[in-house]
């Protein structure tokens, strides 16, 4: 697959915790103590190593991570799957979203995870692997991630799953902490809101790394923004997605996969 880019700039990071945190451009500039010309060079892209350190304590973000997201100095090391963990990434309007397949190498019963702006690569892979799609997880029903989820179920029999705090039209719903089976593996439910009110994250042990397919809550060096409550989405991650083992790989609906324990390292929200 051809190497996809980081989801966000240090500028979509600081202007994603600015709105999240409700501060104004007068009210960030005269806590960081910068110009508002500084800040306005700042947001706009320019990076300027001064300003982003005194603005990143106000903004809860972690100045050496910034930095490093503003040099390009860091990108997540590939993770391989033997088997089992198939990725797809479709192009949506002015971005691209990913989807993910997982399997019972054994069995060859499957899970969907949402769909991309297409389903086709992935009934591709269904139909190559020979595999039956038991389900599909929706993390979340924004558009870009479910485009083709009626597609995708009328092709396999697969049943539509989503939270009982986001349905979907003519799917199933699930509570938290509910845990779905297919033979080997083990799909268990963490309810990560902030981004949309029932925005899930599912983790999935059996497979040669424990998986966390966790939509829009986070993504490598960033998170989701909270268009309902940011302060819940940073709250959901750090109680449920950062307290999984450290080597649980992170499958976010946008950008490259990481794992936890890179992110502890690397992410300006998180690492500070």
């Amino acid at each position: 697959m051809t190497r996809i880019p980081l989801e966000d700039n240090f500028d979509d990071v600081i202007n994603k915790a600015q709105r999240g945190l409700r501060l104004d451009d007068a009210e960030l500039s005269r806590r960081a103590g910068i110009s508002a010309a500084a800040l306005r060079a700042l947001k706009g892209g320019t990076y300027d190593d001064g300003a982003a350190r005194a603005v990143a304590p106000v903004l809860r973000l972690g100045a050496g991570q910034l930095a490093a997201l503003a040099r390009k100095a860091w990108y997540p090391e590939t993770v391989v799957f033997p088997r089992g963990f198939a990725m797809f990434n479709t192009p949506y309007e002015d971005m691209t979203v990913n989807s993910y397949l997982l399997w019972d190498p054994r069995t060859r019963l499957a899970a969907a995870f949402d769909t991309g702006a297409t389903c086709e690569p992935m009934l591709g892979a269904i139909t190559a692997g020979k595999l039956t799609v038991r389900y599909l997880f929706l993390t979340h029903t924004h558009e870009d991630h479910v485009a083709d989820a009626a597609r995708l179920a009328a092709a396999t029999g697969a049943d539509i799953y989503s939270s009982e705090r986001e349905p979907y039209p003519g799917g199933r719903t699930f509570r938290e902490d509910q845990t779905f089976h297919l033979n080997g593996l083990a799909i268990r439910t963490l309810l990560t809101w902030g981004h949309s009110p029932g925005q899930t994250t599912y983790f999935v042990t059996g497979l040669a790394w424990p998986v966390a397919v966790c939509g829009d809550s986070m993504f490598a060096s960033s998170m989701g923004g909270g268009l309902v409550s940011y302060e819940d989405q940073y709250r959901n991650d750090v109680e449920k997605i950062f307290t999984l083992p450290r080597d649980t790989v992170i499958a976010p609906g946008h950008g490259p996969l990481t794992t936890l324990a890179q992110e502890k390292q690397h992410n300006p929200f998180f690492a500070r």
